[in-house]
């Protein structure tokens, strides 16, 4: 059988009673927090812009998260799955690095929306099946980052999670999957430039997978090789790949399971950095005019994600992929917050000043998609040189968040909405998410999110 075969298998014949109780934890937990983290994205620099345009794709009546508008289903999975990763802040396979829920997520509720009806159940059991399909592509990889991940692997679990809501046959799933190859795309140009392309990146994808499962319906473009073929995914965007493991692991290890919050609304790489100046100071009571320099120590994918330097004039993307930013803001308030990333603060000399004093140098792992161990040294003007390490970064699995840690996150994102939500959509969205398997239509979550219509 092809890996497609295989990977619509498992998306179609998985049960919600399959999944293990850490998986339905867990589905629960990144269900709420993304949509959070998509509400604040409404309100990023270019979010109306972007809508606008897409409101010209067709009409519908799909929810944008944080707004009053409505889209096609398309449009609106391409303006949420941006709003979801505009900001670093979704979660991630660390492991995989992909940020499958920014591309699953949008492309699930938009095909319920479109069919009507889609139970909780049905939602959760969707959701996780596309996380295992995006994640594996990460995982069989063994080289570095070609791509940028997250849009192209992050792409075939929205086909899988999409597909499924809309009851595709085992074949025309499989068909979807060479459809969404064709339209596959991301390039880590725009994250090295720190672009705002980079999310579009991923709306662009999640939004394919919505193409995909229609032009499958059509019947005339059986799947073949989409994966494994030496043009197919893995070859063309991967290089080096080992797949099988992947294939034999579904239905038995849980991806959703091994995901990871974001506590801070940065590139996942700058975490260990923001982490450890936050827990010196607190534990040495120094400010950051007594700082003359810190050394940060990351692995190479980490260092090639984050070490740029802060450049006069950066925009919001360039900032939240660096490393000298993100640490510099810490230093300044002892906290990493989305209004950081916004107005003047993006322009602040005393943060440009103090990020000047940053250094993020490669450790030499030998992994290439690995993110930590990190560890910095902070070089105080007194003479003293203090020391942190971590080997897993906090909100890792082994690491979780607390249950009130996780819903203060998302509860700060909805103060972001670009439109106002109903007085209690917040609250409603917790109870609802609570008791998701309960849930008799899932649009409730799209409707909840979505801004209040004046």
């Amino acid at each position: 059988m092809t890996a497609a075969n295989r990977f619509a298998a498992h998306a179609l014949d998985t049960r919600f009673a399959d999944l293990p109780g850490a998986a339905v934890d867990a589905v629960k937990v990144y269900v709420l927090d993304s949509l959070g983290v998509g509400i604040a994205g409404s309100s990023v620099e270019g979010a109306a812009g972007l809508s606008r345009i897409a409101a010209g794709w067709g009409a519908g009546d799909t929810p944008v998260w944080g707004r009053t508008a409505r889209l096609s289903a398309a449009a609106a999975t391409f303006v949420n799955a941006w709003q979801m990763h505009n900001q670093e802040y979704d979660c991630l396979h660390e492991g995989a690095v992909v940020h499958a829920m920014a591309s699953v997520l949008p492309a699930a509720l938009a095909a319920a929306e479109r069919r009507g009806g889609v139970a909780g159940r049905e939602l959760m059991a969707a959701v996780a099946v596309g996380v295992d399909v995006a994640a594996g592509l990460g995982l069989a990889s063994r080289a570095g980052f070609r791509f940028f991940r997250p849009a192209t692997a992050g792409g075939f679990g929205a086909v899988a999670a999409a597909g499924r809501v809309l009851g595709l046959a085992p074949e025309a799933l499989q068909a979807a999957f060479a459809w969404q190859l064709a339209q596959a795309s991301g390039t880590m140009q725009a994250h090295s430039e720190g672009s705002p392309i980079l999310p579009a990146q991923v709306g662009f994808n999640a939004r394919a997978a919505l193409h995909s499962c229609e032009f499958a319906t059509l019947g005339f473009a059986p799947a073949r090789a989409v994966f494994e073929g030496p043009y197919g995914y893995l070859a063309l965007f991967e290089g080096s790949f080992e797949l099988e493991p992947v294939l034999s692991s579904l239905g038995r290890d849980w991806s959703i399971a091994q995901f990871s919050h974001k506590p801070f609304p940065a590139g996942r790489a700058t975490h260990g950095g923001i982490e450890g100046v936050a827990a010196l100071q607190a534990a040495h009571r120094f400010t950051a005019d007594d700082v003359d320099r810190i050394e940060i120590r990351v692995p190479p994918l980490t260092a090639r994600l984050v070490s740029r330097p802060l450049l006069r004039g950066s925009g919001a993307s360039y900032c939240r992929l660096c490393m000298a930013y993100a640490v510099a803001k810490v230093l300044q308030s002892g906290r990493l917050d989305l209004s950081d990333f916004r107005g003047e603060a993006l322009a602040d000399p005393a943060t440009h000043a103090l990020a000047a004093r940053v250094q993020t140098l490669s450790d030499g792992n030998p992994d290439p998609n690995a993110l930590a161990p990190q560890s910095l040294s902070v070089h105080l003007k007194d003479g003293r040189s203090l020391a942190w390490r971590c080997e897993t970064m906090l909100a890792n699995p082994a690491r979780p968040l607390t249950h009130e840690q996780h819903l203060a996150k998302f509860t700060r994102c909805l103060d972001f909405a670009a439109e106002p939500l109903a007085p209690d959509a917040g609250s409603r969205l917790i109870e609802s998410v609570d008791h998701l398997e309960k849930l008799e239509d899932v649009r409730l979550l799209a409707s909840l999110a979505a801004a209040r219509a004046s």
